[in-house]
């Protein structure tokens, strides 16, 4: 039975939409089981050697899936995951429909000066940070394109954390801390002059947050790495 769903895979996703194509995956939007559905397929790596490259990409889609389903269980916005082929190396995910980028979001917040709505939505995405790391899971790519925000009628808007196709489980306070600063390189980058909103963000992780201390000083040292590195250069 799995043997065929994996041959019918290929034919699946010639009527899909594809979205996005980057280095490691495609990205598709097609419709599974009657749902709006999200397909990433991680497709061979031609310089790899094929039993190598077998086992990393393997690898890579159980870490993605088991990251999400442990973000799930503590009570963290992420897609659901409806299938998974693991011979097409394929994950069958839930589309957030009705949902926008946080990148998207904050620029056009930004353009209308709503510095309130940007201070709840710092604030909330420590908080979400904090319990994913408590839950020891590392993202791996960190940045506000990968969360997206649902606007709902009469609610407050739900924030989903999305790709985590570089995560990984580990209790490290150093891996933890260097998620944080990918996240912060990228915020900044992507959001000038918001350092104050990213402070922010770091107050509510740390409230948020079981573990934060250590996770923040880790963080002060990657940040003076990355310093002495840039000064070098």
């Amino acid at each position: 039975m799995a043997q065929e769903k994996s041959m019918a895979i290929p034919e699946f996703l010639s009527k899909a939409e594809l979205v996005k194509q980057g280095a490691e995956a495609r990205v598709y939007r097609a419709e599974f089981l009657g749902k709006p559905t999200i397909v990433k397929e991680r497709f061979p790596k031609g310089y790899r050697h094929p039993v190598l490259d077998e086992k990393l990409t393997h690898r890579r889609t159980v870490q993605e899936v088991r990251s999400i389903l442990r973000c799930r269980r503590a009570g963290i916005s992420a897609p659901v995951v409806y299938f998974v082929d693991y011979t097409s190396h394929c994950i069958f995910l839930e589309e957030i429909a009705g949902s926008s980028t946080v990148r998207d979001h904050i620029a056009s917040t930004r353009r209308s000066d709503c510095s309130k709505e940007l201070g709840w939505l710092a604030e909330r995405v420590g908080q979400i940070l904090a319990k994913m790391h408590d839950e020891d899971v590392v993202h791996g790519d960190l940045t506000t394109s990968n969360m997206l925000l649902r606007h709902q009628e009469d609610r407050e808007s739900e924030l989903f954390l999305i790709d985590f196709g570089l995560s990984y489980i580990s209790a490290l306070p150093e891996d933890k801390g260097v998620d944080l600063y990918v996240l912060e390189k990228a915020f900044l980058s992507t959001h000038p002059n918001t350092e104050a909103l990213f402070e922010r963000l770091l107050k509510s992780y740390a409230a948020a947050s079981m573990k934060s201390s250590v996770v923040i000083k880790k963080l002060d040292e990657v940040r003076l790495r990355g310093r002495k590195r840039s000064m070098v250069g």
